[in-house]
């Protein structure tokens, strides 16, 4: 049976229909010895050889699904020139030749979906197909209800208006508040530039969800196969479209590990996860710098103060003068 290039080489775990086009006009593509740069050329996957860049790819022998729990610090990728921490790390064990379903940042973590079925994970990114990720963004502030209520209507971003599916506040703490956030588009860092855009930058972004399929019980670095009624749902979700409602029941993730102390989750100040506007998702924060840091509470006196016998002085806030035995007292500023 002849079915187009692209759709062989997802079907056949080389990569997303998406991804297989690109490979295709890259010219990385031969089909019986022949390389092939049009879209749309038909093939028959059980006659012809199909070679990317000139390895024989054959049909896999089963497919399989899994959800990992990316932890933060750690690029979607299989391997990385920089020599980062990669997915492939905590991917032992799976002998398949398989991909993650889109890409999670480098500072974020959460639920990430792999597989070698390429039809499956190309549909499940497409937009026309509207799978929801649920995240749990832990951002800067207590956002009041109008602001809420911003990012219910839509914001407008700088490629275009950005409205969340659903938005609900699921836990403040002293400076902090985690907020629960349902999207259905996969632009880059899309989370993060949401919440910017309302001046409550986020300090921690967690995917609980994607498509329905979450991490509850998995370690950061942890994976596991999916049910069969997950899987279930996935098919019957990009056929039929999915439920984008805010999700009940979901867990705040477990805190960072801190040092020897460090404040408690209550009182903890952390700095902002960058928003980088490029297309790659995968590249870690840079720190800004112009960042100035946090102002501390600062003492009744500000300025120097010395303590010293008779000739001792004080000096406070600013300067008055009052006269008395034996010299002159500077109240607000300095006393001699």
């Amino acid at each position: 049976m002849e079915i187009r290039l692209q759709k062989a080489l997802a079907q056949a775990g080389i990569s997303s229909r998406r991804h297989a086009e690109q490979l295709i006009e890259e010219g990385r593509v031969e089909v019986n010895g022949k390389v092939v740069t049009e879209q749309g050329t038909k093939v028959d996957p059980t006659k012809d050889l199909i070679r990317v860049d000139g390895k024989l790819v054959a049909e896999p022998e089963r497919k399989v699904y899994y959800v990992l729990h990316k932890p933060a610090g750690m690029v979607t990728t299989f391997s990385d020139p920089q020599g980062r921490s990669t997915i492939r790390d905590c991917l032992e064990g799976i002998e398949e030749r398989v991909f993650a379903v889109g890409r999670l940042d480098w500072d974020a973590e959460g639920a990430l979906l792999i597989t070698n079925d390429g039809e499956l994970a190309n549909q499940l990114m497409h937009p026309r197909f509207k799978a929801p990720r649920t995240y749990l963004a832990k951002v800067k502030g207590i956002p009041d209800q109008p602001t809420l209520e911003k990012l219910r209507e839509g914001v407008l971003l700088e490629d275009g208006i950005a409205k969340p599916d659903a938005v609900q506040v699921e836990g403040e703490t002293e400076r902090n508040t985690w907020i629960q956030l349902v999207v259905s588009e996969g632009r880059p860092h899309l989370i993060k530039r949401l919440c910017a855009a309302v001046g409550h930058p986020v300090v921690r972004l967690f995917r609980a969800r994607y498509a329905g399929v979450g991490v509850e019980g998995l370690q950061p670095g942890k994976y596991r196969a999916l049910t069969a009624t997950e899987l279930e749902q996935l098919r019957k979700g990009v056929s039929g479209g999915m439920p984008a409602a805010a999700a009940a029941g979901l867990r705040l993730p477990p805190r960072h590990h801190r040092a020897a102390g460090a404040v408690s989750e209550g009182a903890e100040v952390e700095e902002p996860l960058e928003v980088e506007l490029s297309a790659e998702e995968n590249e870690p924060s840079e720190p800004r710098r112009d960042a100035r840091p946090a102002k501390r509470p600062e003492a009744k006196s500000f300025g120097k103060r010395e303590v010293g016998g008779r000739g001792g002085e004080s000096r406070g806030f600013g300067k008055r003068e009052v006269g008395g035995r034996g010299g002159e007292s500077r109240g607000f500023g300095k006393r001699e």
